[in-house]
């Protein structure tokens, strides 16, 4: 080690207690872990992790991710020592208080350095591995480190990173396992004795194990990891949660709740701190964490003059729609093959587009054809195959979006869109333009029978703030979706995707579908007993035939596509008014899905209709569900009629 281990001692225990301090201030949070991983932090932070605290956009920086997110006292301890971000000793003290940066998680665009929004178990994991690929995937010499805790290692997502990770000897990442057998009800070996170790290997990672307070043992296993450059590493640190803590450490009791102000200052008595004084940091601290920043500034600056990188330009809305493919509108086609087309022409235009599919790429035709397939030893391409693990697969998805140089995408079937709801949900935090792919959208996908039907997923994902879903009408609208998901920036887009054929429709245009919702049909005096059709997906066609029929017979209608309700309802009053007025108030709504949340487009009981699902599906040709569960244009337009 270049520090004295009485330095790094000096760090670490300055580190407990101001995460003591933060913790004890707000009445809230999580002393067990920061005080345990005091010893493990400040070796990393101060001889090994290679981040600049004046630029934390540095593109060959380390990422560093505390996946056990209640570890955030320590996040903004070492933020404000090493400069990084500005963060004040005032700032530490509205620890977990409304508008502070120092929130009860650490939240990714909230606070400079932090890589990832974590918190849900495991997810941090997943992330990193997602980072650990992006560096692979532009050959930089960037590290990806990652704090992990029994909770990370109890929850599922773990054995499906860690596993693809394995399968992708991902050197460059370096798992730190806070092993402290502790959670919230006691000791972990109450639930778990998995053995960590067999585990990992099998996976195919390397695995070390240390004492976590012991700062020569700690120095030679990170140097040891970071000369693995062909498998990802697992350090197994025995700790002692809340250590430092005269009576609590080593117990549950430190986990999730304050010390107490007598715990404290019986703590900081025996480190050497000032009981009666809160928030002590020494001029000597400070002087030691900037010594590293200088290093690693001229880092910094030294890669930043030799790169040649040229970093990607925004994607042009024009330049995009350009590129899209053109359907034959004599022929019907599934959307989930117009996606595949649609993702092949826009790949080219948009080359950061990069992602695969959950083991269903011969189903769901996400496919990029021209490029190849990230594989062990090889990460030169753009498809990935993630295997059937879709919660992995969801966050990994985030981890490589984040890492700035990618817009990545996961694909599986709708109905399993449930196992990436915890990751969609964190991208919609962290306001990550991920991009999930979702096939066999509906009930039509017959015979594999309700268990492979969705039927309440779309209600759900709308519910979901920040999240833009997309369900287009046919082909073109498809392709126009795709244009807007690659434009946003701003969080999280699903497409979901048939796989029946459908007919391309009249009518469509881009502008209407970057609204979310534009009339693509109507006929007759438009006023108030004109009779509204709104629909989305493989409805409109639906609709449009029943509309047409009622318009051959004199009846005012107007069809309305809603590919995105979320797009919709995000635009001006005017404009919703324009394509929903409120004086038409005869409606029938159409969705092969739950009604949940399509009540706000009802204005009376009596002149709405909706025709949507309800139940669970059931195994059958989808042509005899279509009639059962009254998806046909003999329904729509019987419906309608009631409404004349």
């Amino acid at each position: 080690m270049k520090i004295e281990e009485s330095k790094l001692k000096l760090v670490a225990d300055t580190i407990r207690c101001l995460s003591a301090d933060m913790i004890e201030k707000a009445n809230s949070g999580h002393p067990g872990a920061p005080l345990g991983m005091a010893d493990m932090a400040s070796v990393l932070w101060l001889e090994y992790l290679n981040v600049d605290p004046r630029d934390t956009n540095w593109k060959n920086r380390d990422r560093l991710v505390f996946s056990g997110g209640h570890a955030s006292s320590l996040v903004y301890a070492l933020n404000h020592l090493s400069g990084t971000g500005d963060v004040t000793l005032e700032e530490l003290k509205t620890f977990r208080q409304f508008g502070s940066r120092c929130a009860g998680h650490p939240e990714r665009n909230e606070m400079p350095g932090v890589e990832v929004t974590t918190g849900p178990l495991g997810q941090g994991l997943a992330m990193a591995v997602g980072l650990a690929i992006g560096a692979k995937m532009k050959n930089r010499t960037n590290r990806t480190w990652v704090f992990c805790g029994d909770g990370d290692m109890e929850e599922g997502i773990s054995h499906e990173a860690a596993s693809l990770a394995g399968n992708l000897a991902l050197g460059g990442l370096i798992a730190i396992y806070d092993f402290n057998d502790i959670q919230i009800e006691g000791l972990v070996t109450d639930t778990n004795t998995d053995d960590a170790k067999k585990r990992f290997q099998a996976y195919g990672w390397k695995v070390l194990e240390i004492d976590g307070h012991d700062y020569t043992a700690i120095d030679k296993a990170f140097k040891k990891a970071i000369k693995i450059a062909d498998a990802p590493v697992l350090i197994i640190a025995k700790t002692t949660i809340g250590k430092g803590a005269p009576t609590k450490a080593g117990t549950h009791n430190c986990h999730g709740a304050p010390l107490g102000a007598e715990e404290i200052a019986a703590m900081k008595k025996s480190l050497g701190f000032n009981p009666e004084e809160s928030f002590q940091v020494s001029q000597e601290v400070y002087d030691i964490f900037s010594k590293r920043a200088s290093k690693c500034r001229r880092l910094r600056n030294k890669y930043i003059k030799e790169s040649l990188e040229k970093p990607f330009s925004s994607p042009n809305r024009e330049a995009l729609l350009a590129c899209l493919p053109k359907f034959d509108p004599s022929k019907s086609v599934a959307t989930r093959n117009a996606n595949g087309e649609v993702m092949n022409a826009l790949a080219e235009q948009f080359e950061q587009l990069v992602g695969g599919s959950a083991d269903l790429e011969g189903s769901n035709k996400t496919g990029l054809k021209k490029y190849s397939w990230i594989k062990k030893g090889d990460f030169s391409g753009r498809n990935f195959h993630w295997g059937v693990r879709e919660l992995a697969m969801a966050a990994i998805v985030n981890g490589l979006t984040a890492y700035d140089d990618f817009r990545a995408f996961g694909a599986t079937f709708f109905v399993f869109s449930d196992y990436c709801r915890p990751a969609i949900r964190l991208a919609a935090i962290m306001k990550l333009p991920s991009i999930f792919v979702f096939s066999h959208d509906s009930f039509y996908v017959g015979e594999d029978g309700p268990t492979h039907e969705p039927i309440e997923q779309l209600a759900a994902l709308r519910t979901m703030p920040g999240v833009t879903g997309w369900r287009p009408a046919d082909a073109n609208e498809t392709g126009y979706a795709w244009v807007e998901m690659l434009m946003n920036e701003d969080g999280p887009s699903c497409i979901m995707t048939t796989r029946q054929n459908l007919p391309i429709l009249e009518g469509t245009n881009a502008e209407g579908v970057s609204k979310g919702a534009y009339i693509i049909y109507k006929a007759g005096e438009q006023n108030e007993k004109t009779i509204l059709f709104i629909a989305t997906g493989s409805e409109v066609s639906l609709a449009l035939d029943a509309a047409k029929k009622l318009a051959i017979e004199g009846v005012a209608v107007r069809v309305v596509s809603m590919p995105s309700m979320k797009r919709f309802l995000d635009q001006k009053c005017s404009y919703k008014e324009e394509v929903i007025p409120s004086e038409m108030k005869k409606r029938v709504i159409v969705e092969a899905g739950s009604r949940f949340g399509w009540d706000r487009f009802r204005l009376d009981y009596k002149t709405t209709s909706f025709i949507t699902l309800d139940h669970y599906g059931a195994s059958a040709p989808y042509k005899r569900l279509q009639e059962e569960f009254g998806f046909t244009v003999e329904n729509v337009y019987s419906k309608a009629k009631e409404l004349i």
